[in-house]
């Protein structure tokens, strides 16, 4: 049994948004680029983490997502249960048909049963917290937000004061005095 891409990145990405949402909400292209994840892969992940109020979206200009709830409050587990990924090592999906309907369970289907139990016992004992702490003690950066300046980051020039005549009328006059 292999936890597969989905688990992996849907915990990934959730490290990095915990690791800086404390400067506001964390647009999706920056996690993207900063994990290289696929955006699109990362929308759809986030949609299903929403809807299991994990995250909160904002929408427009410094717009992005934040912890639905506190990192202590989130656990792995959580995570990958939200994103739909089966934490199983039966061959059967837990239905207990492994040697087909007929014959009922394998014989090692109440080890892989377990295994599963005790999978996700662990996994949901494990904090979001304790991940960005462990992040954090490692020294991973966490760059600041940049100041977020009104629309345009250029900074404005004052207009230039113009003294020269502005008709012919006017260059005349000034050229008769």
């Amino acid at each position: 049994m292999r936890l597969t891409t989905k688990g992996r990145f849907a915990v990934t990405a959730m490290i990095d948004l915990a690791l800086r949402s404390h400067s506001g909400p964390v647009a999706l292209a920056a996690i993207s680029a900063r994990q290289q994840i696929s955006l699109s892969y990362l929308e759809q992940l986030f949609g299903k983490l929403r809807r299991h109020e994990l995250v909160e979206s904002t929408r427009g200009p410094g717009g992005g997502y934040s912890l639905g709830r506190k990192a202590e409050d989130i656990t792995v587990a959580d995570i990958i249960v939200a994103v739909d990924e089966p934490i199983d090592a039966t061959g059967c999906g837990g239905k207990e048909g492994c040697m087909g309907e007929d014959t009922g369970k394998c014989m090692t289907h109440d080890l892989w049963a377990s295994l599963n139990q005790k999978m996700i016992e662990y996994l949901d004992s494990i904090t979001l917290k304790k991940l960005v702490d462990e992040q954090i003690a490692k020294g991973v950066s966490v760059e600041e937000a940049p100041v977020k300046r009104a629309i345009s980051s250029v900074p404005v020039v004052k207009p230039i004061k113009v003294t020269a005549p502005n008709s012919v009328f006017a260059l005349g006059g000034a050229l008769t005095k």
